[in-house]
């Protein structure tokens, strides 16, 4: 099955680039660029495409404000959007995946990652950049902020180890391969772990577990 990915980036250039690196994969066909937010929602709700890429700097709406749009906790039938974006600041990050992004990526990652992230967000993972994923756990847990996920359901031992994997930004084939178990075993622990969280997806998983310092507890 083809992906079908919708470009939004203000620089034509970069879109370009983009273009290029994910149509070189056979499993991955660009579907429309937009060179702003607002036309970056239109053309998303118009389209719906299975993974949408965002640059967070963006006149009208920015990359934020577009994720909440087309992926947010109020909308009826979210898409699946990964930030794209030369700025690492934490703020950033916390607001994308809060406002319901499938992944968090730096333009300076790497073409493989690009690949990976989009692959990863079309089923159904959520995949941040490793050195994003480190110093945002830092910030969190420098900043003192408190928990807001409220008191939750206890989850098992393994339901919390797979929690931590999905919190460090791995995908489920990652989690199977670190915990010894099956692909599809990891896939049923995150259904239960959304469902017990009431949750309605993996990326509201990762925020929460970041949130109440689920990650680095003993």
């Amino acid at each position: 099955m083809t992906i079908r990915v919708l470009l939004a980036d203000d620089q034509a250039m970069i879109r370009a680039s983009l273009r290029i690196i994910l149509e070189d994969q056979p499993d991955i066909s660009v579907v429309g660029e937009a060179a702003d937010g607002a036309g970056a929602v239109a053309l998303a709700r118009r389209l719906r495409p299975d993974v949408c890429l965002v640059d967070i700097q963006m006149p009208r709406l920015d990359g934020i404000e577009v994720t909440r749009e087309l992926a947010g906790p109020r909308v009826p039938d979210p898409l699946r959007v990964i930030v794209v974006t030369t700025f690492d600041l934490d703020e950033y990050v916390y607001g994308a995946l809060r406002g319901g992004a499938a992944g968090f990526i730096l333009k300076d990652a790497g073409p493989a990652l690009l690949v990976e992230a989009v692959r990863a967000a079309h089923a159904g993972d959520a995949l941040i950049s490793p050195s994003i994923t480190l110093r945002l756990l830092r910030h969190l847990t420098a900043s003192g902020a408190p928990a807001t996920g409220g008191a939750a359901p206890p989850l098992s031992q393994r339901e919390t180890e797979v929690v931590r994997a999905m919190a460090a930004g791995r995908t489920n084939q990652e989690i199977a391969t670190e915990l010894f178990i099956s692909v599809s075993t990891v896939k049923g622990h995150v259904t239960a772990i959304q469902a017990k969280l009431q949750m309605r997806n993996r990326v509201e998983v990762v925020a929460w577990a970041w949130e109440n310092r689920i990650v680095g507890t003993a």
